[in-house]
C-alpha cells in the first residue's frame, strides 16, 4: 500500500522539522514536501499533489491559511486540509471548516492525535483536537430548536469523525437510520456536509 503523501505548510522551520521528523516515524505517512506560505503551498500542492494538507492559519505577510483552504476548494483540489494551529477560537474554527477545512487540530495535540487525523482525512472523515471537539460538543448540547433531539445527538458526535456506521453502533439504529438523519439535519440546517453542518451550528450557537 502507498504512503500517505503529506504536504507541510507553516511559516516556521522548527513547526516544519519538527512535524516532518514526527511523521517519519510513521511508514504509512509521508512527508513530500514543505511551504512557508500559502502561496508557495498552492505551487506545491500543483506540482505534487499530496493526499493531505497539513495547514497553519497565520503566515506572515500575504496569504494566510484560510484564504489558502480556499483557492484549493476553488481550484477543485482533491486534497483533504488539517489546520494545524494555536488558535482554537470558536471563529477560527468555523473560519477554517468554512472554508473547506477536513479537521482542525491544535499544535499541543499528542502524536498519537496527529497521526490519526492525517489517516482519517484521507477517509473523509472530519477531526479535530479533544480540546476544541469536547468546548464544541458543550456548545451544541442546546442546539437550535429545528433540529429533534436525536438529530441534535447526531451532530454532536458528528465532531468526534464517527463514520456512519461508527455513528450506528452509538446509537444502536442502523446505517440507513444514520443517513436519514444526516439528510434531514442538512436539509434544516441549508448545508451539504458534515463539516458545514458542524460550522453552521456553531455559528448559530454564537449567535445565541
Amino acid at each position: 500500500m502507498s504512503p500517505i503523501t503529506v504536504l507541510l505548510v507553516d511559516d516556521h522551520l522548527v513547526v516544519r522539522s519538527g512535524l516532518r521528523a514526527l511523521l517519519g516515524t510513521q511508514p504509512d505517512i509521508q512527508v513530500v514536501a514543505e511551504a512557508a506560505s500559502g502561496e508557495e503551498a498552492l505551487v506545491q500542492v500543483e506540482q505534487l499533489r499530496p493526499a493531505v494538507v497539513v495547514m497553519d492559519l497565520a503566515m506572515g505577510p500575504g496569504m494566510d491559511g484560510i484564504e489558502a483552504i480556499k483557492q484549493l476548494r476553488r481550484r477543485t483540489s482533491t486534497q483533504a486540509v488539517l489546520v494545524f494551529t494555536t488558535y482554537d477560537s470558536d471563529a477560527d474554527i468555523v473560519r477554517a471548516v468554512d472554508a473547506g477545512a477536513m479537521g482542525y487540530l491544535l499544535k499541543d495535540a499528542a502524536p498519537e492525535e496527529i497521526f490519526a487525523a492525517i489517516r482519517g482525512a484521507v477517509q473523509g472523515k472530519s477531526v479535530m483536537s479533544a480540546p476544541v471537539a469536547s468546548r464544541l460538543f458543550q456548545q451544541l448540547r442546546n442546539p437550535d430548536e429545528i433540529l429533534t433531539p436525536r438529530e441534535a445527538e447526531l451532530l454532536s458526535l458528528l465532531i468526534e469523525g464517527l463514520s456512519n456506521r461508527e455513528l450506528g453502533q452509538r446509537l444502536f439504529i442502523s446505517e440507513a437510520t444514520v443517513k436519514t438523519h444526516l439528510a434531514h439535519i442538512y436539509a434544516k440546517l441549508g448545508v451539504e456536509t458534515r463539516a458545514a453542518a458542524i460550522a453552521t451550528a456553531i455559528r448559530r450557537e454564537g449567535m445565541r
